[in-house]
């Protein structure tokens, strides 16, 4: 799926995951609670989201799982609803964990972690009107990933659009031109709808 090496994926993620501490803890205590790219998730939800591997090693993973019958979207809307109200100190701790920066999902491996810690990083950031907190390589990487799966990953269809991004020479597609920077696209393709109203189509 990538050339990304592991040493290169975990530098890439723990500049995400540093970036958007940085970001939510010189913001003001309100945007905690500020909708993001997550459908029905506040941001502070978004951040219990990724930092699970910090608060449930393999064990207590198994465990949660079982009681969500198997079901990692049941068991990530239980955890996200549950661990969201911790206090904003823990949850930046987390952030900036080692663990978190070294975790990489079950089947995914390195790509699968850069590619956790871009799109939900981005779901923060874009809600806030900030740059993209990750690495642009790690970004542009992301942006690959998704147009050689073509939307299928998050079920969208990019089909008639033509996606130009503003801050490099990415493009693809044909038809209707859509144009924003690299993360605002990242967003479109993982099935997000941008601040501005901006989504691709569903399948």
């Amino acid at each position: 799926m990538t050339a990304v090496d592991g040493d290169q994926a975990r530098a890439w993620v723990a500049r995400t995951y540093e970036g958007l501490a940085d970001v939510l803890e010189s913001g003001p205590a309100e945007a905690w609670d500020a909708p993001s790219l997550c459908a029905g998730w506040q941001l502070r939800h978004v951040v219990a989201h990724v930092s699970m591997p910090v608060r449930l090693p393999p064990e207590r993973f198994g465990l949660e799982m079982a009681a969500a019958g198997g079901d990692f979207g049941v068991l990530s809307d239980t955890v996200a609803d549950r661990d969201a109200v911790l206090p904003v100190a823990e949850h930046l701790a987390a952030l900036r964990s080692p663990v978190l920066h070294a975790w990489q999902p079950p089947g995914g491996g390195a790509a699968g972690a850069v590619n956790h810690a871009v799109i939900h990083s981005l779901d923060v950031t874009l809600a806030l009107g900030r740059p993209p907190v990750a690495p642009p390589e790690a970004v542009s990487e992301i942006l690959r990933q998704l147009d050689a799966v073509d939307g299928s990953w998050f079920g969208v269809d990019p089909t008639g659009v033509r996606l130009e991004a503003t801050d490099t020479t990415w493009s693809r597609g044909d038809g209707e031109v859509v144009r924003g920077d690299s993360g605002e696209l990242v967003a479109l393709l993982a099935g997000r709808r941008l601040p501005d109203g901006r989504e691709l189509a569903k399948r």
